[in-house]
């Protein structure tokens, strides 16, 4: 399956629909723990991707990528902005280090972006100084990384790789309920923060599901 930067335009407009629809669920839980303003921030930048798509969708991935990442720094308040243009522009790095630009211009296999998305994800890690385990974003990015990874390098078949990344970013994403925070506002409820889905973990697996969404029905047309 190749993926190409003219997709984008669909896939902002998913991702902006399924954090639009849930966003009352997801405020109620960060408010819980967090500083109830997760949503408000996340949106701002996903609207300003949205802006952006027609742009994006002339550039190579190692654009794009680079592109989003700046906006997402630029446009989203609070740690996430960071994280997610953190994601999006070590991807584009690595993408530029690892593979000849034409390998991964216009359009890029499952395989190459599994790579990708992994050194991506080890980047957030290293700016959240965070890890599994802790209640973040990360119980989400990190095992569906794992899960490209494993499937990419078993040549499974595409349907099943996109079913597995999806039920692996719910699996993590419903982990975070009764974990011990331990970074972020919610470190300092100690034990209070157990019983709470973590609001970034719940955003990322309702981002990740509706690209897997929209893959699918590109799968199908």
């Amino acid at each position: 399956m190749q993926i190409e930067p003219t997709l984008l335009t669909d896939l902002f407009k998913a991702i902006n629909n399924t954090i639009d629809i849930n966003a009352e669920e997801v405020t109620a839980l960060d408010q819980a723990i967090g500083d109830g303003d997760h949503v408000i921030n996340l949106q701002r930048g996903l609207k300003a991707l949205a802006a952006q798509s027609a742009e994006l969708a002339q550039l190579d991935w190692i654009m794009a990528w680079q592109k989003m990442g700046m906006t997402l720094m630029t446009s989203v308040g609070g740690a996430s902005g960071s994280l997610f243009g953190t994601l999006f522009v070590a991807m584009s790095k690595a993408a530029r280090e690892q593979f000849v630009i034409g390998e991964v211009g216009r359009s890029i296999n499952l395989q190459d972006f599994a790579v990708i998305f992994a050194s991506g994800v080890e980047a957030v890690k290293k700016r959240g100084k965070s890890d599994a385990g802790q209640k973040t974003m990360l119980d989400v990015l990190i095992p569906v990384a794992e899960s490209l990874r494993c499937d990419a390098s078993k040549c499974v078949v595409i349907t099943e790789v996109l079913d597995n990344v999806v039920l692996t970013a719910i699996t993590g994403m419903e982990s975070t309920k009764n974990m011990l925070a331990t970074q972020g506002r919610a470190s300092f409820l100690e034990e209070r923060s157990r019983g709470h889905i973590d609001a970034g973990a719940k955003t990322s697996q309702l981002m990740i599901c509706a690209v897997i969404e929209i893959l699918k029905e590109q799968l199908e047309s």
